[in-house]
């Protein structure tokens, strides 16, 4: 159940950390015991997601390496399979396959990929999910849906884990959310973002009492599957700090004027380590968050915290 799983934080790196290479920053993550290294999928920041991972699993031994998150309509799902399964058998399953729809309004028009509606990309994502589970399987595989066909492929290699790595599905929106609570294995449960140009608006969608609705739709959709997720939580801001009202302070007035709200949202970890701490065990209560993501500019500070997680 996830509310008894102990409690993780990766790291969203965009690139090297600072005087050190990139397998370096690899090494010092997993030194400071944070549990993944995150890689994005946008066409204007970070390396490119397939070579990130590949190469700090090669430079590590027990960090885990995930997307966050391939957006589905960049890549043919049979593709992304043979990479991910590559990755995946070469670092001995220390992958997760971290998937979205596609947001970033900055991607698709600098790539010249059309931006379908919400509905097509979601529809595109779903599809994309059944055809890599179909090939992390044994044996040959045939799919046909609206957007992909597969026949009789066999998808090599094999992956390290039967069944392939762990799926990891975010989102915001209830759609998106109830798919994942009966398809993945990882979900992020995050404010709703249809697309980049919406950013602002999804403030509104991420205190406590929307998330609380969020996990009701999970905990409907999902049935006994619901013991088995993994929650995660992208962390729009984090900060160790003996002054987080001042920390918050730009966020109060889109919260609706309350400092507590901002506080108890889920994408806001802000205080001491000890409120961190505090704060990161009231949610695994509340709604079963074991997993966060941080940004690397926080590694650092960040770090006190993850010395004093609970194994």
């Amino acid at each position: 159940m996830s509310a008894s799983r102990p409690i993780e934080i990766g790291v969203e790196m965009m690139q090297p950390l600072g005087g050190r290479s990139w397998a370096e920053s690899a090494r010092d993550l997993e030194r400071l015991g944070y549990s993944t290294l995150f890689a994005p999928d946008h066409f204007d920041e970070g390396y490119g997601p397939i070579t990130a991972m590949a190469s700090a699993a090669a430079a590590t031994t027990t960090l885990r390496v995930a997307t966050a998150v391939f957006a589905a309509d960049f890549r043919h799902p049979a593709v992304v399979a043979r990479e991910l399964a590559s990755i995946d058998q070469l670092s001995q399953g220390r992958l997760e396959a971290g998937l979205g729809a596609g947001y970033q309004v900055n991607d698709y028009r600098g790539s010249g990929i059309p931006m379908d509606s919400p509905k097509v990309r979601v529809d595109r994502l779903i599809e994309h999910v059944a055809v890599l589970r179909g090939l992390f399987g044994e044996g040959a595989f045939s799919y046909e849906g609206e957007h992909y066909t597969i026949t009789e492929l066999d998808g090599t290699p094999a992956p390290y884990r039967p069944g392939g790595p762990p799926i990891f599905v975010g989102g915001g929106g209830k759609r998106m959310l109830r798919f994942a609570a009966r398809h993945a294995d990882i979900v992020g449960v995050n404010p709703m973002l249809p697309s980049s140009a919406a950013r602002d608006q999804a403030v509104l969608d991420s205190t406590a009492e929307r998330m609380d609705e969020k996990f009701d739709w999970i905990r409907d959709a999902a049935g006994d599957r619901f013991g088995e997720l993994v929650f995660h939580a992208w962390l729009k801001v984090a900060h160790v700090t003996d002054d987080a009202e001042k920390v918050v302070a730009p966020l109060i007035e889109a919260f609706g004027g309350r400092v507590e709200d901002v506080l108890a949202s889920p994408v806001v970890l802000v205080g001491t380590v000890d409120e961190i701490l505090g704060r990161l065990r009231e949610r695994r209560d509340r709604w079963g968050y074991t997993y966060y993501t941080i940004q690397q500019s926080v590694t650092e500070e960040f770090a006190a915290v993850v010395a004093r997680l609970e194994p």
